[in-house]
């Protein structure tokens, strides 16, 4: 396996295309795997982490990118993946996409038909859908487009994944995959979508995606990956007495979910550590509880709790506001710390020692894909198996990347900034306060 971004031209033997790629949960998953990515990314804090990281990138609207600039993609790409934005869909945000999931379901189907693309976002637009909903069409015109140019081969392998609200939508992707049918021109997918709990996977928190697989027909038809871990129960009853008696007690056999402790112990044993959990060491074990940013049933006075001898809470942009405390004493009298930016990563299951860059740096960690359930998936979509326990393993340092190629990368992904997103580089300074 190469170091990222030590080829003299990065883009050399890309196979995967990270659309909406963040900070880079699916490329570090392909990187681990064997596989060199490049992504697509719109915010300049994200590309920032990239480079650092290594990760060859462009700086640039998707949409925009499909439209005019899809020449720049290397012919090796044959896997698509993505996870785009999921705000109007998740649970935590206000739900417009999830209102318009039959609206969107039609606009797939238009897609496919063989309608005039003008006509279908005209129509989109003049029934003010939020545009960040309408984005969950772009891996399907991503796909139609490498159909329709000349030169070019389908994707070979298909990889998407959202929040569980989506899974309708992949759905009738998945449909339409395995019909060939309008412009798919005859192009056929073995094709099938799934909820993934992260936690069943080795993910240290409890997160659920709803992810699509697809591979061309003669490749074998597709299964849902095999879970390595016992899911969580977020059921069980958490009232003071019995939280004051779980947190004396190690839970749960080798195969049982990871938890938060397990976690950041390994990566703090790790040489060179970005993760010191000696604040919350006593007599040898790490122990501390945490209390959720958000509320528990929709009671924001009644804040979730998560014991250290459980998996986190799922990671989100404001993991950073998140408590944690020692002790009940220290809930009693308030005495709480916060996960750092490489504590939550890990907890996301990135490389502990990975280069968060930029600025909004929680909000990266919390938008990424878990790299260890992207593993799984890649590793199952492209051969049937699960990533091995040496690639695991590995997955849990980066290597240092030089500055020089951090440079090169951040040429080829904004170079002058011309063709950046509007605005994207623009930073707002705080206002200065008035000297007395």
């Amino acid at each position: 396996m190469s170091s990222p971004g030590t080829q003299i031209d990065p883009l050399t033997g890309v196979r995967v295309l990270d659309l909406f790629a963040g900070p880079g949960g699916l490329d570090v998953a392909a990187h681990f795997l064997g596989y060199k990515s490049v992504g697509i990314e719109w915010d300049r804090n994200a590309c920032e982490t990239r480079y650092a990281a290594g990760l060859p990138t462009f700086h640039a609207d998707v949409s925009v990118m499909r439209q005019t600039r899809f020449d720049e993609i290397p012919q090796s790409v044959d896997v698509l993946a993505g996870g785009p934005p999921c705000q109007s869909f998740s649970v935590a945000g206000r739900g417009t996409g999830r209102a318009a999931l039959d609206t969107v379901k039609e606009f797939i189907r238009r897609l496919v038909s063989g309608e005039e693309e003008a006509r279908i976002d005209e129509d989109l637009h003049s029934m003010n859908v939020d545009p960040r909903t309408a984005l969950v069409l772009e891996p399907l015109r991503w796909l139609l487009k490498a159909i329709e140019t000349e030169g070019r081969d389908p994707y070979r392998v298909i990889v998407l994944e959202q929040v569980p609200a989506v899974l309708p939508l992949w759905d009738v992707y998945a449909q339409l995959l395995r019909s060939g049918e309008g412009r798919l021109g005859g192009v056929k997918y073995e094709a099938d979508c799934w909820e993934l709990k992260t936690e069943q996977f080795g993910v240290p928190q409890t997160r659920t995606r709803a992810v699509l697989v697809a591979r061309l027909v003669g490749s074998g038809a597709v299964s849902q990956p095999s879970t390595t871990h016992r899911p969580f129960d977020l059921r069980r009853g958490r009232g003071k007495k019995a939280q004051k008696e779980a947190f004396a007690i190690d839970r749960g056999p080798a195969n049982d979910w990871v938890s938060m402790a397990k976690a950041l112990d390994a990566a703090d044993a790790l040489p060179g550590s970005s993760v010191d959990m000696s604040r919350f060491r006593s007599r040898g074990r790490t122990k501390f509880f945490v209390v959720s940013n958000y509320g528990s049933n929709g009671d924001s006075k009644k804040r979730g709790r998560r014991l250290s001898s459980e998996p986190a809470f799922t990671v989100t942009g404001k993991v950073s506001r998140n408590k944690i405390y020692r002790t009940q004493t220290d809930y009693e009298e308030n005495k709480f710390d916060r996960f750092t930016i490489a504590e939550s990563g890990v907890l996301q299951t990135f490389p502990h020692n990975f280069p968060w860059s930029g600025n909004d740096q929680a909000q990266q960690v919390g938008n990424a894909v878990p790299p260890r359930l992207g593993m799984h998936v890649l590793s199952h979509a492209l051969h049937d198996v699960a990533p091995s326990d040496t690639q695991l393993a590995g997955s849990a340092t980066w290597q240092e990347v030089s500055p020089d190629v951090t440079a090169r990368l951040r040429d080829i992904g904004c170079g002058d900034r011309t063709r950046c997103p509007e605005n994207s580089h623009k930073v707002s300074r705080p206002r200065r306060k008035p000297s007395l």
